[in-house]
């Protein structure tokens, strides 16, 4: 009897066994062709940004086909072969949005003679202007070897004289004659392939964008020149028209003008300026306040040890007060900030509690935003209500359709000064190494407000009364609210993005041409520096998502503020608990197997014992 069943049973177990493997080889077909993707991290690394997906839906961000040439191809060692995945990865995802309108190509720039590499190798370099070349030493067959890399894309996007070209550099180029060793970069390549989108995309908008929002530095009240905002305008150049304006009472001064940019002015604005720029808002405009509003003469403070401040007289403070944001007439002083150098402290350093090292809160603009530092920071009040109709915001008192949202915060161990104090460079030896600048430096309610936002129908400024030049003037339309929403940020900070800079005669001997020192002030301190206490600033970062919220482009605002933790492995757990882990891996398998072969040997005695 048992005999008998035994060729039937086992057809029908290959059968079933036939079955089930074509079910499993057409489910994977099927959803291979399905864009679906599950990302069960929990930063969503491996997924695309919401910005990133609205950029790349939007069809009219295309009005050509973007062609995309890497060239990373050929014999790569493994890790750069990896890279060279992510790459591809990333932009197949790019193209399940963008469809067709985006196609990318791999090319080994060294497959070929030694005198047609070399003429590639020109093209992709482009006197320095494209990819910079990466020397890797490695070792292979007991045996150094060094392979120059071309890592980056060569965007091109148009055709004939309206065509666009634009480099990314995907990983850094070498330094002259210091090559990468292999096992060396594998924090590069991670950092890389982290910030791969936003290269990415970023590069993609610069060349396919038609027309740059223009946003002007205003002039004419001794704000940052030119040569002190060189490094913050090559940071926004790219995706903005820069330009310089002085309002001189001009009524079509700002008419031109999408942003304003008011970095630290030190003389008043008049009553015809405040009006143009009041209008400029009421229109949609927006406006980015960084004011100082206190005097310190800081060669005063370091010869002597202690100095004054006094009061500018702005009158620009005043018109954003009835906006909803009120600067004080104080500094904020805290505990987590720059260390500073000086010849009247004992030690090599002090806590310069002045310097603030101000925490981002959890805005788009700030989010994920490494500390932004601010030297001599007033406090910033939000006049609002709390709550208004029943939604989690603030609402100022006067504009019920304004909303207030602070963006930088003072850390917890932080406490305002009087009003127009005197500053000392002894005052950080009177709180000891621990300085305990609140009672109860753990409280939630010791942070300042050290910046905020305004965002809404504004009322105007002059709503109630009329500037008597424009009283009469037959070209002048006074509008008492904002006919668009318009945006108002203010940081109690003039110098937020300002840079050091050099200067050298033209090459004519006509005036001076000026160059940010080689220390990115906008990303360290040079007396940290000096003290080996390295420590990064997010001025650069923070600048640059401020200007992308306030102008309106959120593409690349929320790739920036993602955080991606590496985690790095506990080295004491893996030197405790290797051994078991090993053997885990090695025994579990084998007692798996030999489980289900002793249930099927017992399943198959039970069926045929009779």
């Amino acid at each position: 009897m048992a005999g008998k069943n035994t060729s039937s049973d086992r057809f029908f177990n290959w059968f079933m066994l036939v079955i089930v493997a074509i079910g499993i080889i057409l489910v994977n077909i099927i959803f291979s062709l399905l864009p679906i993707r599950i990302d069960m991290t929990e930063d969503q690394r491996y997924s695309l940004a919401p910005g990133t997906i609205e950029f790349l839906n939007e069809a009219e961000n295309f009005n050509s086909r973007l062609n995309i040439t890497i060239y990373l191809e050929g014999n790569l060692p493994a890790e750069i072969n990896q890279f060279r995945n992510a790459i591809e990865h990333k932009l197949n995802e790019f193209m399940q949005y963008s469809g067709d309108r985006i196609e990318y190509t791999f090319i080994n720039p060294s497959n070929g003679t030694e005198e047609e590499n070399q003429e590639v190798y020109q093209e992709i370099f482009a006197e320095g202007n494209g990819i910079l070349p990466m020397d890797i030493v490695y070792m292979e067959d007991a045996e150094q070897r060094q392979i120059m890399l071309w890592p980056g894309a060569i965007l091109e996007y148009g055709s004939g004289q309206g065509s666009k070209r634009q480099a990314v550099q995907l990983l850094p180029g070498s330094k002259m004659g210091m090559p990468y060793q292999l096992n060396g970069i594998t924090d590069i390549i991670q950092n890389s392939v982290n910030n791969l989108e936003y290269m990415l995309i970023s590069s993609i908008r610069r060349v396919t964008q038609l027309e740059k929002p223009r946003i002007a530095f205003l002039h004419g009240h001794g704000e940052l020149s030119f040569a002190d905002t060189q490094r913050a305008r090559a940071l926004i150049s790219p995706y903005f028209s820069i330009a310089d304006v002085t309002i001189n009472d001009s009524l079509a001064a700002l008419d031109n003008v999408d942003g304003l940019i008011i970095a630290r002015p030190r003389s008043a604005f008049s009553d015809q300026e405040l009006f143009i720029i009041d209008q400029f808002l009421m229109r949609g405009g927006r406006l980015m306040c960084m004011l100082d509003k206190l005097y310190l003469a800081e060669d005063t403070l370091k010869q002597n040890g202690q100095t004054h401040t006094t009061r500018y007289d702005l009158r620009l403070d005043d018109m954003i007060f009835d906006y909803g944001l009120k600067l004080v007439d104080n500094y904020v002083m805290d505990a987590y900030c720059v260390q500073m150098q000086t010849p009247y402290a004992q030690k090599a350093s002090i806590n310069w509690f002045y310097h603030v090292l101000s925490s981002g809160t959890e805005h788009p603009i700030a989010r994920n935003v490494e500390p932004v530092a601010l030297n001599f920071a007033g406090e910033v009040q939000l006049l609002a209500v709390p709550d208004y109709e029943g939604k989690k915001q603030l609402v100022a008192a006067q504009n019920p359709n304004v909303t207030l949202t602070p963006i930088l915060t003072s850390s917890t161990n932080s406490a305002p000064t009087g009003l127009a104090p005197m500053v000392s460079l002894g005052i950080p030896d009177t709180y000891g190494d621990n300085p305990r600048l609140m009672p109860n430096p753990e409280a939630e309610a010791n942070k300042k407000c050290l910046a905020a936002l305004a965002e809404g129908m504004f009322k105007s400024h002059f709503r109630n009364r009329i500037v008597d030049t424009y009283a009469n003037h037959p070209d002048v339309t006074i509008l008492d609210s904002s006919i668009a929403e318009g945006k108002v940020f203010l940081v109690g900070n003039g110098r937020m993005i300002a840079n050091q800079y050099d200067s050298m005669p033209n090459a004519n001997g006509n005036g001076f041409m000026y160059r940010p020192k080689q220390m990115n002030d906008l990303q360290f301190s040079q007396d940290m520096v000096n003290l080996d206490i390295p420590h990064f600033f997010g001025n650069q970062e923070f600048f640059q998502n401020l200007t992308d919220y306030m102008m309106g482009d959120n593409s690349v605002l929320d790739i920036r503020s993602r955080q991606i933790d590496i985690h790095e492995i506990n080295k004491e757990e893996v030197r405790l608990h290797a051994t078991f882990y090993k053997l885990l891996n090695i025994a579990l398998p084998v007692i798996i197997i030999l489980f289900i072969g002793i249930v099927l040997q017992y399943v198959r005695k039970r069926r045929f014992a009779h």
